[in-house]
């Protein structure tokens, strides 16, 4: 029986600079089905000459409207039984797709799967004030059955900060089961330009998408 097909997309604005090694750890896994879409908020800079170097890559673009919708946008598209996220700064570990694809055909009432993520820091780099070193709610930390982004749908655009936290509390208030593998799959870099890096927008979006979560969990009680 083949592999059933996974979707990767990956969120880029002006990410030149990492993109390259995005993409390449996204072919290096060992998980033999895969197709990779990067969705390009946007750029001003390199980004869409890093893209066009692979040929295999199919590549979106819309104008800029922040990661929620360029994620949105690579759901649109895809063509997996399975999506999952990767930023453009980061990088997935060779075994991450196959793992996740593994629990999820052997926990049938599993919608998801959830993963560990190291942080990383570039040099000269100060940890952000806000900043954990342990994963689980990360957008790249997923790996969903399409069916479920057919459920509750994708990433609220009005999140550029916490989608992902904001994402999983509809997936929970929906009585989807959530898994999670207490294993470590994404590097994850700090730089400083990270799109929420020392902005004070951060902690509003995570007070928000706390809020939803605590909303969302009362009318299911």
């Amino acid at each position: 029986m083949s592999a059933a097909l996974v979707s990767v997309v990956i969120p880029v604005h002006n990410g030149a600079r990492f993109l390259a090694e995005a993409i390449e750890a996204v072919q290096a896994q060992t998980y033999p089905s895969i197709e990779l879409l990067v969705v390009d908020d946007g750029s001003t800079d390199e980004t869409p000459a890093v893209i066009d170097r692979y040929a295999e890559v199919r590549h979106l673009r819309q104008e800029n409207a922040g990661p929620s919708a360029a994620r949105n946008l690579g759901i649109d598209h895809a063509l997996g039984a399975y999506l999952t996220f990767c930023d453009a700064d980061d990088r997935f570990r060779p075994t991450k797709v196959a793992a996740q694809v593994a629990y999820l055909e052997a926990h049938p009432g599993a919608g998801c799967v959830l993963v560990g993520h190291d942080t990383f820091y570039e040099p000269g780099i100060e940890r952000a004030a806000w900043e954990r070193d342990e994963g689980g709610t990360q957008p790249q930390s997923v790996l969903a059955r399409r069916a479920v982004f057919d459920q509750v749908g994708g990433f609220d655009p009005a999140f550029r900060f916490a989608e992902g936290i904001e994402w999983l509390g509809r997936v929970r208030a929906a009585g989807i089961g959530i898994g999670v593998l207490d294993e470590v799959h994404v590097d994850r870099r700090i730089h400083g330009s990270n799109l929420s890096y020392g902005r004070e927008g951060m902690q509003s979006h995570l007070l928000l998408a706390m809020r939803r979560r605590i909303d969302a969990a009362r009318k299911t009680s």
